[in-house]
Formats: structure tokens, C-alpha cells, sequence
């Protein structure tokens, strides 16, 4: 089997496994994926709604079940936890939408979300507004990878020299510096 076949095979199981326990880099992956045209970008950011979506309902819920048992248990949480009810208490709404793409506090804020006791329909409404914003920007940012990368890659014969070129001065360069350096530390 080679990696196109298993990308075709389980690319799709793995953005959504990806998704659904808070990576992005599985879905960028994915949209890189449809641009090599081994997936399809619709079904990517299908896929990554659903297990973004998801996710963040479980978490949601275990905050309103098991919220405080697990910010007990693991309470480097417990920080975070506090940081995500007071943005909840400034931002509301806003918050529940973007909270997936705020660094660290991506698991741990669903969590705080169910503690506050917010509905869980009115979670999930602003959580599915969310995921699908993420879905659709997390694959596209793969997808226009992939086309960044394609130009990239086409152009390179171009300038194949300048870049040898510029990679042997900074190495002559990094080379005498050190020589430089060496000869001041000596007395």
C-alpha cells in the first residue's frame, strides 16, 4: 500500500479523529490532501465540522457533569478554567464561536463553558456556528498551502543557484564568525 491509497483510505477517518481531539494539523493536512487531489476540500471541511463539532459537545458536557471533579484532578486546568468564565462573563456568545481558536484554552474551554451553565442547546447553535468557521478556514489554509507550495516548487529551477548561493554565504558567514569569536575568547 502506498501513501496515496492511504491517504485516499483513511484520510478522511484521520482529519475527523484529528478534529475531534483538537487538531488543526490533521486538517490543514487534509486540505493539502484535497489540493494534491487524493480528498475532496467539501468532504474535508465536512468531516472536520462534524468531529470539531463533536468534540467540543463531549467536552461540554463533561464540564457540566464532571466539570469540577476534573479540574481537580488535573489542576493545571484549573487556570485556564478561570481564564475562560471570566471571557465568558465579557465576551458571551463571541466566545463560545472563537474558543476553538484561541491557543490553550481549546479542551479546557468547552469544559468551562458547560460549568457556567449555559444551555447546552444555545452551545451547541454557537459551537456549530464555530466549528463550521474552523472547518472551512483550517482546510482552506491546507488547500492554499498546497498551491503556495505547488508555485513554489514549479519556480524553484529558476533560481536554484541564488538559493545554493545564498545557503554557502551563510554558511561561510556562520564559519567566520565562529573563527571571529574563538579568536577573542583565546588570551
Amino acid at each position: 500500500m502506498n501513501l496515496q491509497s492511504l491517504v485516499e483510505s483513511y484520510g478522511y477517518a484521520a482529519v475527523f479523529v484529528g478534529s475531534l481531539l483538537e487538531g488543526e494539523t490533521l486538517v490543514i493536512m487534509g486540505g493539502f490532501a484535497a489540493h494534491a487531489g487524493y480528498l475532496d476540500l467539501p468532504w474535508v471541511v465536512a468531516v472536520a465540522f462534524a468531529g470539531g463539532f463533536l468534540g467540543d459537545q463531549i467536552y461540554f458536557h463533561l464540564g457540566r457533569w464532571q466539570g469540577e471533579k476534573l479540574l481537580a484532578r488535573f489542576p493545571a486546568l484549573r487556570t485556564r478554567g478561570s481564564r475562560v468564565q471570566a471571557l465568558l462573563r465579557k465576551y458571551d456568545a463571541a466566545l463560545i464561536v472563537a474558543i476553538r481558536f484561541l491557543y490553550g484554552l481549546r479542551t479546557v474551554g468547552p469544559i468551562a463553558i458547560g460549568m457556567s451553565g449555559i444551555a447546552p442547546l444555545r452551545f451547541a447553535a454557537y459551537n456549530g456556528a464555530g466549528a463550521a468557521l474552523w472547518a472551512v478556514l483550517i482546510a482552506a489554509l491546507g488547500f492554499v498551502f498546497g498551491h503556495a507550495l505547488d508555485l513554489l516548487l514549479a519556480d524553484i529551477e529558476r533560481y536554484e543557484l541564488v538559493i545554493l548561493a545564498a545557503v554557502a554565504a551563510a554558511g561561510l558567514a556562520l564559519h567566520l564568525v565562529q573563527r571571529w569569536r574563538r579568536g577573542r575568547d583565546d588570551p
